[in-house]
């Protein structure tokens, strides 16, 4: 079984090991304040909604209401880095990202900004709810009704798209069904149409005849198919290894894999709880775990920005994110991003190296803040406890203080170099 983190073993290393996978980048207050509050008050406070600034709320909508009217996807992109910069819900936000690698649609083929919207808010609304009410609720979504040809699925001229993706990406993992299992779930599909950009079951379009799925048979329809799918006991395992991919390992044992898919089992497949009694466990925060996943381009970019920056240019941090390969809203097929070494192609180091440059050097991403992580009158154990928990290798730590031993130039050069050294080093890429 999940075996719970004694409380004697939490502390600012635990507390940004924990703050890095919940949310995209820590700052110093979030640390201080995860440290006095405990563990489980931190993680229900990550878990529960909470109230947004008035400042936030008027930004945001501005910026909502901007990629509706221009209908351009990069103003939409712009909109979404910033609630994953600035909510004061990061946990909502980036349960929404592992949902939309999930459910991976693509504004390439769908082409409509207020459906990629709406997709995203249903990610959200459901984030850590039960998965049952969000297949379900995915299955009628009108950006996924185009993205897997929806319209195509008629009576006579079944399409198995959207079928073969609920049970494949969606609910079970390949070998837990059959071809067989996929063409009569077509039929179920058939008549799941849109119409005036809404969903719509066109009954005239729809096969009502009996279907033999997982070995039952009857006259089902694209909801029960759903519903079957849920009910198999792959499902639970397949969630499992999913979240615990993105959130604690790339390569989690069996046992783990079984242990988490329980817990699915226990909490109706809701994800909010499971992740709280994951992020209580002492394989959370064993070493292993610890800077085990190499950072996506998100983690990477947002998680400098968030303690650095005060001002953000979100087109360039669009732009930069592109190049490092993790364009929100257009991934790169219906299996979403792999992740792991797929962020470390051979051209990674110097496009991140690039932005580290840009970032500490130019004035094109964002303001650097004039005060607190930038201005620590101590700063190498400052920013290694920020940075690394307060635990970074002994090279890592003899090249930071190599770099803070140059006293040439002023103060703020010498400050630029160091911080460049650090967040340009190996395990930087790493939480």
């Amino acid at each position: 079984m999940i075996r719970s983190v004694p409380q004697a073993a939490w502390g600012p290393s635990e507390a940004v090991h924990l703050l890095s996978r919940l949310q995209f980048g820590v700052r110093p207050e979030e640390v201080d304040r995860a440290v006095a509050d405990g563990l489980d008050a931190t993680l229900d406070r990550l878990l529960s909604p909470q109230a947004e600034s008035a400042e936030f709320v008027e930004a945001e909508d501005s910026l909502r209401h901007n990629a509706i009217a221009t209908g351009e996807i990069a103003d939409l992109k712009a909109w979404w880095l910033f609630r994953m910069q600035f909510s004061a819900n990061p946990l909502t936000e980036k349960l929404a990202l592992f949902w939309h690698n999930h459910f991976a649609t693509s504004n390439a083929k769908v082409r409509s900004v207020p459906q990629m919207l709406a997709q995203n808010d249903l990610f959200r609304q459901h984030s850590g709810r039960s998965f049952r009410g969000l297949l379900h609720a995915v299955s009628r979504d009108p950006a996924m009704l185009v993205w897997l040809d929806g319209n195509a699925n008629r009576k006579r001229h079944p399409n198995e798209n959207f079928a073969r993706e609920v049970m494949e990406l969606f609910s079970l993992g390949i070998g837990n069904y059959t071809e067989r299992d996929i063409q009569e779930a077509a039929r179920a599909f058939t008549g799941w149409h849109l119409r005036d950009k809404e969903f719509w079951f066109n009954a005239s379009q729809h096969d009502a005849s009996n279907k033999t799925i997982f070995g039952k048979t009857g006259r089902y329809e694209g909801a029960a198919v759903i519903d079957l799918c849920l009910d198999q006991p792959a499902c639970p395992k397949f969630l499992a290894t999913k979240l615990l991919r993105m959130f604690v390992t790339t390569q989690p044992s069996d046992e783990l894999v079984t242990h988490v898919a329980e817990r699915y089992r226990h909490h109706d497949l809701a994800t909010g709880p499971v992740l709280r009694d994951v992020c209580r466990s002492s394989e959370f925060f064993a070493p292993e775990h610890r800077r085990a996943i190499i950072k996506s381009p998100l983690d990477f970019v947002l998680g400098t920005l968030r303690p650095l920056a005060e001002q953000v240019r979100w087109p360039a941090v669009v732009e930069t994110l592109a190049k490092l390969g993790l364009d929100v809203f257009e991934p790169p097929s219906v299996k979403g991003w792999d992740g792991g070494r797929q962020w470390m192609p051979s051209t990674a180091w110097l496009q991140r190296w690039n932005f580290v440059t840009a970032l500490l050097n130019k004035s094109e991403i964002a303001t650097l803040r004039t005060a607190g992580v930038l201005a620590a009158v101590d700063p190498v154990p400052a920013w290694e406890q920020l940075f690394f928990g307060g635990q970074p290798s002994a090279e890592g730590h003899d090249a930071i203080v190599s770099r803070w031993a140059d006293t040439s130039g002023n103060d703020r050069d010498r400050r630029m170099r160091t911080l460049h050294t650090l967040l340009s080093l190996p395990e930087y890429q790493l939480m």
